[in-house]
C-alpha cells in the first residue's frame, strides 16, 4: 500500500523488514456451508459456524452486501504444546436484492447454527387479489 512505502515528511521511512510481514500476511478463512430458503415473508439463511459464540460473530450489511465474519479464538488458558490444526476464521458475503428489507434482518445462534431472517420489503411481498362478483 502507498502509505507503507512512501515517506510523507514527519513519518520515518519503514525498513523492508517491517513491511514484509504486513504485505505478505496470508489470511485464511472458511466459507461456512449455508442453506437458503424462500418463504412468503422473506429469505432464511442457515449457516454452519461450529465453535463460535455470539461474541465471536460480526454480521453487517453495507451497500446491499451481507457479510458474515466469525473470529475463532483459542478457548484454553493452558500453554499449547503441540498444534495439529489451525483455528481459522469464518467469512462469507452475499449480495442482496432491493427486495430485502435490510433494516429488519434478524439473527439467532443455536449450538453452532446461525439462522438469519431477511424479510422482504412490503411492496415485494405477494398479495392476494380478491375477485368480486356483481
Amino acid at each position: 500500500m502507498a502509505e507503507n512505502t512512501v515517506n510523507s515528511g514527519n513519518v520515518p521511512a519503514r525498513s523492508e523488514q517491517t513491511l514484509t510481514p504486513a504485505t505478505r500476511e496470508r489470511s485464511r478463512f472458511l466459507s461456512p456451508a449455508v442453506d437458503i430458503y424462500e418463504e412468503a415473508e422473506g429469505l432464511v439463511v442457515v449457516a454452519d459456524v461450529p465453535g463460535l459464540t455470539r461474541d465471536d460473530l460480526d454480521i453487517n450489511v453495507e451497500d446491499k452486501v451481507l457479510t458474515l465474519h466469525g473470529k475463532m479464538a483459542a478457548k484454553s488458558e493452558a500453554s499449547l504444546i503441540s498444534e495439529e490444526f489451525e483455528l481459522v476464521d469464518y467469512f462469507r458475503q452475499f449480495t442482496l436484492s432491493d427486495r430485502v428489507d435490510t433494516s429488519k434482518i434478524s439473527a439467532t445462534l443455536d449450538q453452532g447454527v446461525l439462522t438469519l431472517k431477511l424479510p422482504k420489503v412490503e411492496h415485494a411481498k405477494p398479495k392476494r387479489i380478491e375477485i368480486k362478483t356483481r
